[in-house]
């Protein structure tokens, strides 16, 4: 599989938010503008990356019982990286996405791609695919996040896309208007893919 495939798999045939339905907890909780959607996916990327490729270097060391542990120590050590990056570049965005950041620790996004992927593959593959992954990621919850505040700000990345008559539906930015949002855009994206089946 060369590198196009892997960052195609990611983004479209195996996208883990609209496809696999992988992460909602993030999904759901922060995409209330497409800046904390961005951002949150942005910092599941990196940690997506960093934990791929030092599983993929430590896989013929890690000891099968403690694989999953083992696992788990990289993921919530390349978060506590992001997390203080975060903190100390990104303040009004670590401010927005609080809990939600140590807890990309627990997301079955990250833990999934180390088990299935990262732990069986080399290097190079394993970057590809958090690359793809991650990407995915990141543009299902920027596409989530501008769908919600759109509609429920009239705005998108903070600037005014509809005038002062339009009346926001503030459902939208609540956690309710999340799932409505999530629902229509996986019925489109299934609707599109099997239009392309046919």
């Amino acid at each position: 599989m060369n590198g196009f495939k892997y960052l195609k798999n990611g983004l479209i045939n195996e996208n883990p938010t609209f496809v696999q339905l992988l992460g909602m907890c993030p999904t759901l909780a922060v995409t209330t503008s497409a800046e904390n959607g961005m951002g949150m996916g942005l910092a599941t990327t990196a940690v997506l990356i960093g934990s791929n490729i030092a599983i993929s270097l430590l896989r013929k060391v890690i000891p099968d019982k403690i694989r999953i542990p083992a696992f788990v120590v990289v993921i919530a050590t390349f978060v506590t990286i992001i997390d203080m990056f975060m903190h100390a570049y990104a303040l009004d965005l670590y401010k927005s996405l609080g809990l939600f950041i140590p807890l990309i620790v627990v997301n079955c996004l990250i833990l999934g791609r180390a088990e299935a992927f990262a732990s069986k593959n080399s290097v190079g593959a394993s970057i590809l695919d958090a690359i793809g992954m991650g990407l995915g990621f990141t543009i299902a919850l920027t596409i989530l996040g501008s769908v919600r505040e759109l509609i429920g700000a009239g705005s998108i990345f903070g600037y005014t896309i509809i005038g002062g008559a339009y009346k926001p539906a503030l459902i939208m930015i609540l956690p309710p208007g999340a799932f409505i949002a999530l629902g229509l855009l996986i019925g489109l994206v299934n609707y599109i893919s099997r239009k392309k089946a046919a």
